[in-house]
């Protein structure tokens, strides 16, 4: 993933935002909607865009464009560092790969005293 290719390749949309401001709502375009075309994108390998796609499904709209709002500030400039912010972060979370699981087996032990214990718990409930 090449960070300043990806930057370079998103795109920002101004609109109204809904909420408090009084009557700066009206005429203030301070949400932002940032696009990102996850199909055409050189900053990522085959493999990422595949990722992303499969892991990001939900955001991702039927023309492959991910798509991320922002109107917790007034600010323009403010919500769209918010959300370069925040599109980082789900992409790397996305891109992070699982560690694999190893499969350990139960030790004679740990097994004898789980035996143990079930029978202890028979014997205190036959007493009641």
């Amino acid at each position: 993933m090449n960070t300043e290719i990806i930057t370079s390749e998103l795109n920002f949309k101004a609109v109204r935002s809904s909420g408090a401001g009084g009557q700066n709502v009206n005429k203030v375009s301070s949400k932002m909607v940032l696009i990102f075309d996850v199909e055409n994108s050189n900053g990522l390998d085959s493999n990422e865009k595949q990722i992303i796609q499969t892991k990001l499904k939900t955001k991702i709209s039927q023309e492959n464009l991910l798509i991320l709002t922002c109107d917790e500030d007034r600010s323009q400039l403010k919500n769209k560092r918010i959300i370069i912010k925040r599109f980082f972060e789900i992409l790397e979370k996305a891109l992070i790969k699982p560690k694999v699981r190893k499969v350990t087996k139960i030790t004679k032990g740990a097994n004898e005293r789980r035996i143990q214990e079930k029978r202890e718990k028979l014997k205190l409930g036959e007493k009641n």
